[in-house]
């Protein structure tokens, strides 16, 4: 049985509640990511994506040096290392998202994604579905 480690990417780009909305911007441009987590130290806080930035910060007009920790995501589902990754991508379905932070404890260890899966060709027979409607309605 595959496990999260042996997919998730471990290299991840992240920011801080110090940060602003412009700098997290900046950073998925630079990065070409709609999803940066927020950390404190290794701490996952949270998330920002490309929609809370157009949702919460644009259609609400608000300025650039908006806080992040004032648009940010929390309370978000989690993977550990040893998920499968059949219950991974079943976890992805069940909250229609397209990318799950891996975590020891609180600690931001990695990310798996839609496309962690579909690279390695990893579909859980009933996540499979419900992931590929996922990526269909994003785009």
């Amino acid at each position: 049985m595959r496990k999260v480690a042996d997919i998730m990417t471990d290299e991840v780009v992240t920011v801080t509640v110090r940060d602003n909305i412009y700098e997290v911007a900046v950073k998925m441009k630079e990065n070409d990511t709609g999803f940066i987590p927020v950390v404190e130290g290794d701490k996952l806080l949270g998330v920002i994506t490309d929609r809370d930035l157009v949702i919460r910060c644009m259609a609400e007009k608000r300025p650039n040096s908006t806080a992040v920790d004032e648009i940010m995501t929390r309370g978000i589902k989690t993977a550990s290392r040893e998920m499968s990754v059949d219950e991974a991508a079943e976890l992805m379905a069940e909250q229609q998202i397209r990318r799950l932070p891996v975590t020891e404890g609180d600690r931001l260890i990695g990310i798996v994604s839609i496309g962690d899966l579909a690279v390695r060709n990893i579909f859980a027979d009933n996540a499979g579905e419900a992931l590929s409607e996922i990526s269909e309605r994003v785009h």
